[in-house]
């Protein structure tokens, strides 16, 4: 039978000293449920906290990878264009924030759309697009002659097929240009961004939902204030186009890269000042009543006789 003094409790003292004393003990370690042993590693500068933010870390190409994965399917079947349209409201909400809301420095296909870039939200706002230019060209016409006794308002139905022709047209054919000249200058430069077709026309779709309120409030009647919002949305819009796409073309030659800035945003420039030059500012012609010329037809009968 053990001693009484074998089976007291000692007090221990620091572990590091009694481990110095006797090397061999046998240390154990009692941690809580949810905590995890700690290990030796490097630590994280802030320079691999900046390769994060320029190029993204490790969530985001996983994402990007599974995106990829989802949209694997044949392009002839219902299932791959299906994808395209796979966006929720909040994500949409989002992306038109951050097309009316630009932040310099950050990349707007890189926040918002390389997760999972969609065509729902592209198209309905060139579909809202047309028809709000449409209906408010004819507001905007109907308000200026009101009041005149010589002018006859007759709605231009045409104005809905040519605004339509212009925008889709602009929003799927300056992409594809624009994605072609890309896919050739990475083949001759090694860039450190690129896009896809895709996401060249998500970035521009959502930069054109600015002009929707622009378009309305164009029926005022006043030539400056119409003037002032144009710039306005131009202004917002044209700078989702440059900080969006210079990344892509800031490492090809320096003139090359300008010259490519420069003709996006002059091709911007012209849809914005075309519509509301042709839409709103341009010379209607009045139509008179044809009671108008009956005194002229009365005339001519009177000295026949």
């Amino acid at each position: 039978m053990a001693a009484v003094d074998d089976l007291q409790f000692e007090e221990f003292g620091d572990v590091a000293t009694s481990l110095a004393a006797n090397p061999d003990a046998t240390t154990i370690n009692i941690e809580g449920p949810g905590e995890t042993p700690k290990r030796p590693g490097p630590p994280r500068g802030s320079g691999r906290e900046e390769d994060d933010e320029l190029l993204g870390n490790d969530d985001s190409d996983k994402t990007e990878l599974l995106a990829g994965q989802k949209k694997s399917s044949p392009f002839w079947t219902f299932e791959y264009y299906q994808t395209f349209f796979d966006v929720d409201t909040y994500q949409v909400f989002d992306r038109i924030k951050g097309s009316l809301l630009p932040i310099p420095g950050k990349n707007f296909v890189r926040l918002y759309i390389r997760s999972n870039p969609d065509l729902y939200g592209p198209f309905w706002i060139c579909a809202t697009l047309v028809f709000a230019i449409a209906i408010s060209g004819n507001l905007s016409n109907f308000l200026i002659h009101l009041g005149e006794k010589t002018y006859h308002y007759v709605p231009e139905f045409r104005k809905v097929s040519i605004a339509a022709t212009v925008i889709y047209a602009y929003a799927w054919l300056v992409p594809f240009a624009l994605w072609g000249f890309l896919l050739w200058r990475n083949s001759k430069v090694m860039n450190i961004v690129s896009y896809s077709f895709l996401e060249i026309v998500c970035v521009y779709g959502y930069s054109l939902f600015i002009y929707i309120p622009t378009a309305i409030l164009w029926i005022i009647p006043q030539k400056a204030v119409r003037w002032i919002l144009v710039m306005m949305a131009l202004g917002i819009s044209g700078s989702v186009l440059a900080m969006t796409f210079w990344p892509a073309v800031r490492e090809d030659n320096r003139r090359i890269a300008l010259a490519t800035i420069v003709t996006i945003v002059l091709l911007h420039t012209l849809l914005s000042v075309g519509c509301l030059a042709y839409f709103f500012d341009a010379p209607e012609v009045d139509h008179l009543p044809t009671t108008a010329f009956v005194p002229n037809q009365t005339a001519v009968a009177a000295k026949s006789s």
